[in-house]
């Protein structure tokens, strides 16, 4: 039974409005805006949603960039429409980027829209999606737990600009990666250092390994010790100093002590002026980047190396970093990469989709089509970036008798 203010006393949670109505809850898939390349839905997502009972609509061209064409959205079962179309009643709304609030008019009220919200920087538009009904959902706010693993799109994308910064790094380094043993003598292999061993460095070192380069890795937390070794790389730590556990909330680096920043600055300054290559990956949620390697460690470095920063949107580990360029000091290239998954755009997009969907589908409610959303959840509430309005349902009045 729903009372008036959409409360479920059958499941004890709150409804959203949409979720009254009869029939599955329509979603809608946007077109992102330049330079974002990728989409939040692909054809196999599609037909899993219409199979749990949604209806899908698509806005046109939205898989363009990532080779998904509108026809492959509609043989998924799909409708394919302009972006008022594909709002006009929508319960949800799929997107990689946060949209301009004053483009998304005519979803239902009470909608959610499910994305990468940015509501540290976007908070004015947090509040306009809020005041316009919408639920937003920021994505990259899921929680570091065991259940939320496949619904982690910071985890999926991060594996794949790892594999990224390895092969842009290789494209400017101008040399080989492997070692080569010829007649003309023999090509040294390539001295690679990850500083950050989450999601992107592992997979940076796994990249830069099978191309043959020799890898060393280093990171705050004493635990990825066993990850570096079992993938190929020479594990460089901090010894006997206190702060080298490192472990933060939610399994990502803390801030250390100034006992440990000085003992790693001391040993990064000895092992980088050996490298080739080096990616920097590190980031604290909610903060700034620490910074890893100083223009004077930079300036140790032989001309021509490579720096490819990953954090250069959070200020950057690297000093002279600027984000989106690339810039050289001492003879050396800094890459300020940003959002380097966007450049794998099909993959990234198929990952990210799939976040998504694993997302939602963990909620859905099989009897009225749609996702349902407990209040009390602790992935919920670590996603929801505003305050959830309830829509009023209005009462019918009794005919006098």
């Amino acid at each position: 039974m729903v009372d008036a203010g959409g409360h479920d006393h059958r499941r004890g949670r709150h409804l959203h409005h949409q979720q009254l109505s009869a029939g599955g809850v329509k979603i809608a898939v946007l077109k992102e805006v330049a330079p974002e390349t990728r989409v939040a839905a692909i054809p196999e997502t599609v037909k899993k949603f219409i199979a749990l009972g949604a209806s899908v609509c698509v806005e046109r061209g939205a898989g363009d960039a990532a080779k998904i064409a509108d026809a492959d959205y509609e043989a998924a079962g799909a409708t394919v429409a302009d972006r008022a179309g594909a709002l006009k009643d929508a319960g949800v709304i799929l997107a990689v980027a946060g949209p301009d609030p004053s483009t998304i008019p005519g979803a239902a009220k009470g909608a959610l829209l499910v994305g990468t919200l940015d509501p540290a920087r976007r908070a004015d538009d947090i509040a306009a999606y809020a005041k316009a009904g919408l639920d937003p959902l920021a994505m990259e706010k899921m929680p570091r737990i065991t259940r939320a693993q496949s619904m982690d799109i910071l985890s999926s994308q991060s594996n794949l600009s790892g594999y990224k910064a390895v092969v842009d790094a290789a494209s400017l380094y101008g040399r080989a990666y492997p070692m080569m043993m010829t007649a003309a003598g023999t090509v040294s292999p390539a001295k690679v250092f990850v500083m950050g061993v989450g999601v992107a460095g592992l997979q940076a070192i796994a990249t830069a390994k099978r191309l043959g380069a020799q890898v060393s890795a280093t990171d705050v937390r004493s635990a990825t010790r066993e990850q570096i070794m079992s993938l190929g790389g020479k594990p460089i730590f901090v010894e006997n100093v206190t702060g080298i556990e490192g472990e933060g909330a939610g399994g990502y680096a803390g801030e250390m002590s100034p006992e440990y920043q000085a003992a790693q600055a001391e040993l990064v300054s000895s092992h980088i002026a050996k490298q080739d290559i080096v990616i920097t990956t590190a980031l604290i949620p909610g903060r700034a980047a620490p910074r890893l390697i100083s223009d004077a460690q930079l300036a140790t470095m032989r001309a021509g190396s490579i720096v490819v920063d990953l954090a250069a949107e959070a200020g950057g580990n690297v000093e002279g970093c600027v984000a989106g360029e690339n810039v050289v000091r001492h003879g050396v290239t800094i890459v300020g990469a940003v959002q380097l998954a966007r450049s794998l755009a099909a993959d990234s997009s198929a990952l990210y989709a799939r976040n998504l969907y694993n997302f939602l589908s963990a909620f859905w409610d099989k009897e009225t089509g749609r996702p349902v959303l407990p209040d009390d959840d602790e992935i919920v509430t670590a996603l929801r970036v505003a305050p959830r309005v309830v829509p009023r349902v209005e009462s019918v009045p009794t005919p006098a008798s």
